[in-house]
């Protein structure tokens, strides 16, 4: 067997393991109506880990995603409140701006050769401060389009819900392996993990990488932003406190070391 999946089957035989344990306890953990409602619920955070992941392969760490999804949602709900945009453009509006923002991250890391956990950790003080700039207070968002958002879902087998939210945290996974396994990036990503030099002289645009890295994380965070705001309907400046903590966790969870590297 290939010890470069040893951590993800050991990662599933505990998650199997513990289901059981849970199943032997509540037995309605197997109906898919709790499979629907823990995609739903986890939606953002599960969404949000697939762009810490690829920042953890590469030996770093981003501290400020938590403020990045508090912030989207807040630039939301203050922009679909006071214009009349429609709400996709404000998603990508958004996007472009948690982009940018981790572009912006990543270049400073690499080109003022900065701890990442510095850098980050200002990004989030940074991005919260700019959420608290908007709004203190939560704004809902009342908008139809939300509405029909939250409508959307597949009838799963036993009277489960797979809603729009979850499906598409189920499609961020699928992208993030054909990412990782599959893309030149992917390669980059795991050689810079290894160390820079080494990474350096296997011929790895290493500032390219860098800031592609934090780029991804950042728009990540953002989608993840938008997601919660379609599963809260409201937009708070003090929402997410420490959910890059609970990021960080999942990605170890399912097998990704912190040294960077391997996952």
């Amino acid at each position: 067997m290939n010890s470069k999946y040893l951590p993800l089957l050991a990662t599933i035989l505990i998650f199997i393991l513990a289901y059981i344990a849970c199943v032997t306890q509540y037995p309605n953990m197997l109906s898919t109506r709790v499979a629907g409602n823990l995609l739903t619920d986890n939606a953002f955070l599960g969404i949000a880990a697939v762009g810490m992941t690829f920042v953890i392969i590469s030996g770093g760490i981003d501290l400020s995603i938590g403020s990045i999804i508090a912030f989207t949602g807040v630039f939301l709900a203050v922009i679909l409140r006071d214009t009349a945009i429609h709400p996709l453009i404000a998603f990508v509006l958004a996007l472009v701006i948690t982009t940018i923002f981790g572009a912006g991250m990543g270049a400073i890391i690499h080109y003022l050769s900065m701890p990442p956990f510095i850098v980050t950790l200002a990004g989030m003080f940074l991005a919260r401060g700019f959420a608290f700039v908007l709004s203190i207070d939560s704004i809902p968002i009342e908008h139809d389009f939300y509405s029909q958002l939250n409508d959307l879902y597949w009838l799963m087998p036993g009277g489960g819900r797979l809603t729009l939210i979850g499906g598409l945290m189920l499609l961020v996974f699928a992208a993030g392996i054909v990412l990782a396994q599959r893309t030149r990036f992917g390669a980059n990503v795991y050689a810079l993990g290894g160390g820079a030099q080494t990474a350096v002289l296997m011929g790895v645009p290493v500032g390219k990488t860098t800031i592609q890295i934090y780029a991804l994380s950042g728009f990540l965070a953002g989608l993840s932003g938008i997601v919660f705001s379609i599963y809260t309907s409201a937009g708070y400046s003090l929402a997410t406190v420490g959910v890059e903590l609970d990021a960080i966790a999942a990605v170890v969870i399912g097998g990704t070391l912190l040294t960077g590297g391997a996952g």
